[in-house]
Parts: C-alpha cells; sequence; structure tokens
C-alpha cells in the first residue's frame, strides 16, 4: 500500500512538474518571439543563451561608445560641464576645469564652484523648458593676487532628461578683442573721411549749379551717394562716441517722452504719408523724465525710420508705453506689421552693419515730385546699433523679438525711472 501511495505522488509530482516546464517554456518562446536572435528550429534554451550573448556584444559595444564620448568630451577645445537634478556637477571636461579654475568638481554642488548667477539661471531656465538656451555674461573671478577681473562667456544649455543639464562655455574674450580692435578701426577711419567728404560735398553742390542739364542727373546721383557716406561716418563717429560715454556721466535733463514720441514720429511724416502709414500710441498722457533728450530723440526716430522702411504700404506703427514701480524700470515698445525679423537672426540684430533682407524685406518708399527723399540713415545697417548704445547709455537695455499678434519686429526699451 505504501508502495502504491508512492508511485501516486511521484506521477502527481512529475505531472505538476512538467506542466510548470510547459508553462515556462511557452513564457520563454512568447518572449522569445520579439528577438530575431535564430532560427525557430532551435531550442528556446538554445534561442536564450544566443540572445544573451548578443546582449553582452550589444553592451560591450555601449560601453565602447560611452568611452570614446568620455574622450572626445574631455579632450575638446571647448569647455563641457553637466549637472544632475540637485544642480551637482556630474561631468566636467578638462577645458572647463581650466576656464573655470575647478579641482575635482565632481559631485560638489555648482554654485560652491562657480558663482555666477547668469549662469545658474540659464541652467534653471534650461531646466524648466526642457529646452536649448543661449546666454552671454561677464564671469567675475578672482586672480592669485586677490584681484578681481572679468572674461566674457557664452554658455549654451542642454537638457538632457531627468533634471540633468549639459552646458557648453565659451570665452569669448579674442572674440570681444577683436570686435573692439575693428571699432576703433573703424572709427579711426570715419574720422579721416570725414574732412574729405565734406570737401567732396562742397564741390559737388558747386558743380551742380553749373553743369549743363543734361549732365545734372549724374551730378544729382554723385551728391546722394557722397550725402549717404556722410551719413554712414556721422553714425560711425556716433557709435563710438556713444560706446565711450559711462552712464553716469550722460547729460541729463527733465522731458516729457509722450511729446518726445510725438515730435519724433511727426519728424518722419513725409516718409509715412508716403506709403500711407499711420502711428498708434497707447499710455499715458504725459510721462516725465530725466533722460538726454537729443540721445532719446535719435533712438526714436532710428526706430521708426526702420518700422517704416519694413512696413507695407497701409500699414500702422504702434508704440505702447508704461512703467513699472517694482522693478523700477519703464517700457518703450514699437511694432510694425512688416514681415519681421528671420528668428536665426534675432540675436544678432543689435550688431553693427547687420541687416537682415532674408526675411526682412525692405518696401520701396516712393519718392517725392522732385525724385528725392530727404534721407535719415545710411542703411548700412548701423540703426539699431547706435538706439541699443543709446539705451545703455542711460542704463537701460533693449530687447527684439517679433510680435506674436502682429508679426512684425517688436522692440522694447527698457530704461530705469528717474525722479525729477
Amino acid at each position: 500500500m505504501e508502495l502504491i501511495c508512492f508511485g501516486v505522488g511521484l506521477l502527481l509530482g512529475l505531472m505538476i512538474w512538467f506542466w510548470q516546464w510547459r508553462q515556462v517554456q511557452h513564457a520563454l518562446e512568447t518572449l522569445l518571439e520579439q528577438y530575431t536572435t535564430a532560427s525557430f528550429k532551435s531550442s528556446p534554451w538554445q534561442r536564450l543563451r544566443t540572445l544573451i550573448h548578443q546582449q553582452r556584444q550589444e553592451q560591450e559595444r555601449c560601453h565602447r561608445k560611452i568611452r570614446r564620448c568620455q574622450t572626445l568630451l574631455e579632450y575638446a577645445p571647448i569647455a563641457y560641464l553637466e549637472v544632475d537634478d540637485a544642480n551637482c556637477v556630474v561631468c566636467c571636461n578638462a577645458a572647463a576645469r581650466s576656464l573655470l579654475g575647478l579641482v575635482h568638481p565632481e559631485g560638489r554642488l555648482l554654485l560652491e564652484l562657480v558663482r555666477s548667477y547668469e549662469l545658474d539661471c540659464l541652467i534653471e531656465e534650461v531646466r524648466q523648458e526642457e529646452t536649448m538656451r543661449e546666454q552671454e555674461w561677464p564671469y567675475a573671478y578672482l586672480t592669485p593676487t586677490g584681484q578681481t577681473k572679468r572674461k566674457p562667456l557664452r554658455a549654451r544649455g542642454l537638457f538632457l532628461g531627468e533634471g540633468h543639464v549639459g552646458v557648453f562655455i565659451e570665452d569669448c574674450e579674442e572674440v570681444v578683442r577683436l570686435r573692439d580692435e575693428r571699432d576703433r578701426w573703424a572709427a579711426d577711419v570715419a574720422h579721416e573721411l570725414k574732412t574729405p567728404l565734406t570737401s567732396l560735398r562742397l564741390v559737388t553742390e558747386t558743380l551742380q549749379q553749373r553743369v549743363p542739364e543734361s549732365l545734372r542727373v549724374w551730378v544729382d546721383r554723385l551728391l546722394e551717394e557722397i550725402i549717404r557716406l556722410s551719413l554712414l561716418v556721422q553714425e560711425l563717429l556716433e557709435l563710438n562716441r556713444l560706446s565711450h560715454t559711462p552712464a553716469d556721466s550722460l547729460e541729463r535733463h527733465p522731458l516729457d517722452l509722450v511729446q518726445l514720441i510725438d515730435t519724433a514720429w511727426q519728424s518722419l511724416t513725409p516718409l509715412a504719408a508716403a506709403k500711407d502709414i499711420h502711428h498708434e500710441y497707447t499710455g499715458p498722457k504725459q510721462f516725465p523724465y530725466c533722460g538726454n533728450e537729443s540721445q532719446l530723440f535719435r533712438l526714436l526716430v532710428n526706430l521708426y525710420d526702420n518700422a517704416i522702411k519694413y512696413g507695407p504700404v497701409g500699414s500702422r506703427v504702434y508704440t505702447c508705453l508704461g512703467s513699472n514701480r517694482e522693478g523700477g524700470y519703464l517700457c518703450l515698445e514699437v511694432i510694425d506689421t512688416g514681415s519681421g525679423f528671420p528668428p536665426k537672426d534675432l540675436p544678432h540684430v543689435f550688431e553693427r552693419f547687420y541687416r537682415a533682407q532674408a526675411r526682412r524685406h525692405r518696401f520701396v518708399i516712393p519718392t517725392d515730385s522732385e525724385g528725392r527723399m530727404p534721407p535719415v540713415g545710411s542703411g548700412s545697417g548701423l540703426g539699431l546699433a547706435i538706439a541699443r548704445q543709446i539705451v545703455e547709455c542711460h542704463g537701460g537695455y533693449m530687447q527684439a523679438a517679433n510680435h506674436p499678434d502682429y508679426g512684425g519686429a517688436w522692440l522694447r526699451i527698457y530704461l530705469p525711472l528717474t525722479s525729477l
């Protein structure tokens, strides 16, 4: 009897084991169906061994690729660092350690190593928006002798997932030096050209009254080109003068910004009327301010001149004026209804000699009965550069974008509020 019970139990155990083995084999075949590891004629266990072998090979390839990328980042000529969701440094290559003066930064808080508010804001903005952002700022650092120096840096942040942010940092000191040399060279050339251009203009105006009528059109064209070159020289000299004018040495007087806006637009009425462009102002009826009236007038004229040049016939130019007492700035907005700035050119619109003609079409201004129209600027791309320099001389800043509703250029000027 005991032998029979033992046999029945053994048979039952073998049946349960066979059923479980079939279940495991079925589950394994179902799992392996999504992988093309080998022919389906082979056993599941052989296919599993083949799959494990392939996965090990793939893992080794990934490790080699990671080591190769780490080597490239380590010896890259541009600085790179990566921070996690707690802003602790995960990766920092040799260029970043040299540029920022870091020693064994991995695992430490970035703010503890690099005291840069701009860099922290850039990383936080990239993490929140999960996109790429670029920032340029002067980085203050201490020399071994204890002196504080500033180094111009440009950083581009990339979102890497899971709160991690990678930042490429570029030293712009050489670029700034070359830019300053270029500006000095342009100012020197403009200064040397001022006198001969004045003489040429006087000679041409004298000839204009003495040449035969059949030849006067050529003299008129020559005079127009001389006037354009004279305006270019004047703009270069003005830009150079403004760039060397500190905000604390600027001569300021009480004025009404609303009245100045109206005066600036009225000075360009012939240009606007030729294209049937109208002006709309939104803001207070009076806005007392303490600033340099001639420079602010030039600022507004440059902005309105651009808006008229790039605005279609029958369009409108909008000016909005407001203030943020808590922020301590007033905001002046000038909006046109033209084609706007090309997005890729927006970071460069305030650079000297920049003109975005790829998408920002310049609508031709009809001439008067004599075929002439009084020039406002040289048309060489210095208008917005001069405008930004005027704003910076007043201690403010300027931003450019395309308006979300009108589609045209949207220029915002922020000036610090003053007490009269």
